[in-house]
């Protein structure tokens, strides 16, 4: 069976840190024996040359060398015998100036040549050494031999057994049981700190976790969804390219709290958690988005973003639509009664009386249209208004225009102002029980809009609260969300650096106010030539009402 590199990070941790701890605990072993091995020998050859000195100093030895002849039971085997029994020596050689040896361990070695170069001790000098002989590798000493005159007449050659001296070497350390013991420590840790890299990394080899980060990579920047990361402390960890464009975020803004990167406000308290629920809707920057969050192991989340701003237009469009055919059945259904009554007055040859009867019916609709193009100006704004006075007269609500209401037309945006007022008329006509009020005044450059109405009011306690994304009183339809049109109202108006506000109408019934700061060009209220039939089309308002 081929034994090869293991797959998995686990494995492959552990067998990395086995070598280590192994590699770290022999080279301390190493470190630490290297020096005490060399002190050891040191010791061996001095002692050695220490004896050899002693021996060569005993007057007889050289005497006997002299004076005999090499033999096993001479006098100078007798007297190296005593000294190296006494000593624990391994051997001690003495021989003459030929290297002759006169006594030895081994006693048939007597008088035969000795094994190494004697040349150094012969010529004087003292020598240590560690070196191989007829009894194996040991550690020697050597020292010339002097008769009385002080004459070199030989040598004297001491050693211990160099096996010997290993084994003291182990004897006395007992840092290789500490050694075992911290390696099988280092593999019991790394064998734990392994298990966990496998728990943490479900048992995958480095190249599945870099073929899933390199998925993870082209999943998050290639989905239509924003994505954005929180650690435990609610600092951003990722954030992908469409988070990015929803949110305004940038790169650089990774790993910096999430209430240092967004505004506060409903957006900010859905990513943290401080909202709950499934498909929150937010709006941020005048996009119109849906969130869901998700929270992951060790208290981070995941939050998912979807943009619903061409969709909730969509929507609004379609009730645009609505609005619009509403206004013109309304409308058909006006006609439609007027052209019954003129039959009548023609079929009783009432002619005279059907000539009143067109009449009255043009004029009141011709002063209809310009009363609200004398005090409303602005185009779109004015076809709102009339728009709007044919669905309220067809729900059987009055729909009037407030004597102080004068709008010029230098309006800034007027798209702004047709969004704001028509999802506040929309609420009124909603909620009226016969009447709704519109004013709209400006104020140098600020516009200011009310618009209040006769039905319920709205409590205390949750004025506050009206204004926020997703809340709502009113089943949403089917093709879109309800709670967003009041949302808009505020952002508009803190776009602009106003407010919006609900109270108490005088009378009964809810008063919302909208102010616009800089809505309005600079320029004079000086009336315009229109014709009233400019403002005749109706238009109805982009969105519907959230109460």
């Amino acid at each position: 069976m081929r034994i090869g590199w293991p797959r998995r990070v686990s494995a492959q941790v552990l067998l990395i840190q086995v070598l280590i701890t192994a590699g770290v605990t022999a080279l301390a072993v190493g470190l630490f024996l290297a020096p005490l091995s060399r002190q050891l020998d040191q010791q061996s050859m001095r002692r050695a040359l220490a004896i050899a000195q002693t021996v060569a100093a005993e007057p007889q030895v050289a005497q006997a060398l002299l004076t005999s002849r090499p033999t096993p039971q001479g006098p100078v085997q007798a007297e190296a015998e005593r000294i190296r029994l006494a000593t624990g020596a391994s051997y001690i050689v003495v021989m003459d100036v030929h290297g002759t040896r006169w006594s030895h361990t081994d006693r048939s070695r007597i008088g035969g040549h000795v094994s190494t170069d004697p040349s150094v001790a012969l010529g004087g000098h003292d020598i240590m050494q560690v070196d191989s002989g007829t009894l194996g590798r040991t550690a020697r000493g050597k020292v010339p031999l002097r008769d009385a005159h002080g004459r070199i007449v030989g040598a004297v050659s001491v050693g211990f057994d160099y096996t010997g001296m290993r084994a003291r070497l182990l004897a006395v350390v007992p840092l290789l049981r500490y050694a075992g013991a911290a390696l099988a420590v280092g593999v019991l840790a790394a064998l734990w700190a392994a298990r966990r890299l496998q728990r943490a990394t479900h048992g995958l080899a480095f190249a599945d976790i870099s073929a899933l980060l390199d998925e993870r990579e082209a999943m998050l920047h290639g989905i239509r969804e924003g994505v954005v990361a929180l650690d435990p402390h609610g600092r951003i960890r990722l954030v992908n390219d469409e988070a990015q464009r929803l949110l305004g975020l940038g790169a650089q803004d990774t790993g910096r709290p999430l209430e240092a990167v967004l505004p506060p406000g409903r957006t900010t308290d859905v990513l943290a958690g401080r909202a709950g629920g499934t498909d929150l809707l937010t709006v941020s920057d005048g996009r119109v988005l849906v969130a869901n969050r998700m929270p992951t192991e060790g208290g981070g989340a995941v939050v998912t973003l979807r943009d619903r701003t061409e969709l909730e237009l969509l929507g609004r469009e379609l009730d645009s639509t609505h609005g619009l055919l509403e206004a013109l059945r309304a409308q058909d259904h006006e006609h439609a009664n007027r052209l019954h009554t003129l039959l009548g007055l023609l079929e009783l040859g009432l002619h005279d009386a059907a000539v009143d009867f067109l009449a009255e019916v043009a004029d009141a609709h011709r002063t209809s249209a310009e009363e609200v193009a004398e005090r409303v100006r602005d185009p779109l704004v004015a076809a709102l208004l009339v728009g709007k006075s044919a669905i309220a007269a067809e729900r059987g609500v009055t729909l009037r225009i407030a004597q102080d209401t004068l709008l010029p037309d230098r309006v800034v945006d007027p798209r702004d102002v047709v969004t704001v007022l028509g999802n506040l008329v929309d609420n009124a006509l909603d909620a009226a029980a016969g009447e709704v009020e519109v004013e709209l005044r400006a104020e140098r450059s600020t516009v200011l809009l009310r618009v209040g109405d006769d039905g319920p009011g709205v409590p205390p306690e949750l004025r506050g609260r009206i204004f926020e994304e997703g809340w709502t009183t009113k089943e949403p339809p089917a093709h879109r969300e309800r709670g967003l049109g009041l949302a808009l109202v505020r952002r508009l108006a803190e776009r602009y650096g106003g407010t919006a506000r609900v109270t108490a109408r005088a009378g009964g019934g809810a008063l919302f106010t909208v102010v616009l700061p800089e809505a309005l060009m600079a320029g004079d209220l000086a009336p315009r030539q229109d014709t009233a039939e400019q403002h005749r089309v109706l238009v109805p308002a982009a969105g519907g009402g959230d109460r």
